[in-house]
C-alpha cells in the first residue's frame, strides 16, 4: 500500500467513527465531520489506485517485447 491508500483507509475509519458518535451524541456537526472524512478516504484511495495505474501502464511499456 502507499500513502494515498494508507492515508485514505485512515481517513475512512476515523470518518466513520465520528459518524457514527454525532449520530449516537446527537452531535450533527460531528456527524457531517465523519462524512467529510469518509469522502475524504475515498478520494485519497482513488488518487492511490490512479497512480497504481499509471505505473503499471509504464511498466507494461517497459516490458513489452521490441518490435526490432
Amino acid at each position: 500500500m502507499d500513502k494515498e491508500h494508507v492515508k485514505g483507509a485512515v481517513d475512512k475509519a476515523i470518518g466513520k467513527s465520528k459518524e457514527a458518535v454525532g449520530h449516537v451524541t446527537g452531535d450533527k456537526k460531528l456527524e457531517a465531520e465523519g462524512k467529510i472524512d469518509q469522502a475524504k478516504g475515498a478520494i485519497y484511495k482513488k488518487v492511490g489506485d490512479m497512480k497504481d495505474a499509471g505505473k503499471e501502464a509504464v511498466d507494461s511499456v517497459k516490458n513489452a517485447p521490441s518490435k526490432r
